[in-house]
């Protein structure tokens, strides 16, 4: 029998107010397997209305209260690691030691990270010529809405909601709608843990419909969205008048720049995994690699061998290096920048076609062979535009300078990664490469403490570490005249 999902809210599990739902498809087979609800402008309303009235209760209580639920949270999801982990497997079509080793766990680290932050929060006091003291005092903005992708869902989903809840604000989710069945797990984790009635509430549906309202609802006065850049600009364009706290993580198109004298053996390895984790359906990806000419061949010759290598398959089955893409929609756009690269006179150096059958289980499911491009020129398509899906482009450059120009030669501007030994070079191109995170000799190092976040069309705002409860709170300033005697 097909499961159900159900939206939270105020606390409880219940259907949405239309009674209609989307089938969610399972991407390594292609057929359905669970509903998901189909929620609109109502369910929404209800939503912020749950949470503006469990607003005054939660901001008013103890930080020390507020990290002890938090807390439950993050044990709750570690002990259900596997069986969270199954889920998005399943949800997403990404293997399953992924999700075990990376998605889940950061998940729980996220609601332990800003739990625990808020037991160490600090203002600033400036004392004027002993004539006043001035502090600042940072408060809860109210009902925040928080839009997360299908990519990472829980784990993007947690690193918005945890900040939220941590600085005392009430939360409305909308998790995406293709891939939901983590969000909906978590609403069970939070009753299960004794998260207050209508302090999260977790709205599922369509961006177009619920996203859309949530976005424009006047009493959200905080968004925090991660998505593509169009969609990004249209929450932009509608809570720009509206005066609300945005923060946008948008797309990407980030090059990977590895000079000759790096450690090869590394930067190979590193630079398969940038480019084929999640099926490259990881905005940070390294998806345009740029290699110095005096390395380029042999470079070449390697990351072709490595990715050939790579197993395409079920994403249950161990062993597998890639799953499926996430729906019937985004495999045909994959296919559809294959199709422009040979248009725009690329070279397909391996892959660039439907993988075989992987098992009868999948036989519907949409699988995609790694894919190395190259002979394309900066200004092509190929080269500047977000594919998100498993093909790269290899290309060479002669020098620091052409790499540096090649590397900002898109309209993005979200990370970078740097291969050389050469740590005075590392620090010259990391401060002229246009990206929010730059990482020299490794990648996807994560350290909550920093703030993340893009430049150009990568997106507006900061999450993590002291940005992201920054984001969450109003500031105000208070001066105190000092009186003598």
């Amino acid at each position: 029998m097909m499961q159900t999902l159900s939206n939270l809210m105020d606390g409880r599990l219940v259907e949405p107010v239309g009674g209609a739902y989307l089938d969610n498809i399972e991407p390594a087979t292609g057929r359905a397997y669970s509903r998901v609800p189909d929620s609109d402008e109502r369910d929404v309303n209800a939503a912020v209305e749950a949470a503006a009235r469990a607003f005054p209760e939660w901001s008013n209580a103890p930080a020390e209260q507020r990290c002890r639920v938090m807390l439950r949270m993050a044990d709750l999801i570690e002990a259900r690691l596997e069986e969270l982990a199954r889920a998005e497997s399943i949800d997403t079509g990404k293997p399953l030691a992924l999700a075990r080793t990376m998605d889940i766990p950061r998940a729980a680290k996220n609601f332990r990270f800003f739990a625990t932050a808020i037991l160490h929060e600090k203002s600033e006091l400036h004392v004027t010529d002993r004539q006043a003291m001035n502090f600042t005092l940072r408060r809860p903005r109210g009902v925040a809405g928080a839009i997360s992708p299908w990519n990472l869902p829980l784990y993007l989903l947690t690193w918005k909601v945890a900040p939220a809840l941590a600085t005392g604000n009430t939360v409305v989710a909308k998790p995406s709608e293709v891939t939901p069945m983590t969000a909906f797990m978590l609403s069970g984790i939070c009753i299960e843990a004794g998260l207050p009635p209508g302090v999260l509430n977790i709205v599922h549906g369509a961006g177009a419909k619920a996203g859309a309202a949530l976005a424009a609802h006047p009493g959200v006065p905080t968004i925090s969205f991660t998505g593509g850049t169009r969609t990004g600009a249209g929450i932009a364009a509608v809570a720009a008048p509206m005066f609300k706290k945005l923060a946008l993580e948008l797309g990407g198109k980030n090059p990977n720049i590895v000079f000759a004298d790096a450690r090869v053996d590394e930067a190979v390895a590193v630079s398969l995994r940038a480019a084929y984790s999640n099926q490259g359906q990881i905005c940070l990806c390294g998806s345009r690699i740029l290699v110095e000419a005096p390395l380029y061949e042999e470079f070449l010759e390697r990351f072709l061998r490595g990715a050939t290598a790579l197993k395409v398959g079920d994403p249950l089955e161990a062993g597998t290096d890639l799953g499926a893409l996430v729906s019937a929609a985004h495999y045909e756009k994959v296919r559809s920048y294959v199709r422009l690269a040979r248009e725009e006179g690329g070279t397909i150096a391996c892959g660039g076609e439907v993988a075989p059958r992987v098992s009868e289980r999948c036989a519907g499911g949409y699988f995609f062979m790694p894919t190395v491009i190259t002979g394309l020129g900066p200004q092509c398509r190929t080269n500047r535009e977000e594919i998100f899906g498993p093909v790269v482009t290899i290309q060479s450059f002669r020098d620091e300078s052409e790499a540096v120009e090649l590397a900002n030669g898109t309209a993005y501007g979200l990370s970078a990664t740097l291969w050389t030994r050469d740590l005075d070079r590392a620090h010259r191109v990391a401060d002229r490469v246009a990206a929010g995170t730059v990482w020299v000799n490794c990648w996807l190092v994560r350290d909550l403490r920093v703030p993340f976040g893009g430049m150009k069309q990568s997106g507006v705002g900061r999450e993590g570490g002291d940005e992201a409860l920054r984001f969450f709170t109003e500031m105000k300033n208070v001066c105190v005249k000092l009186v003598d005697g």
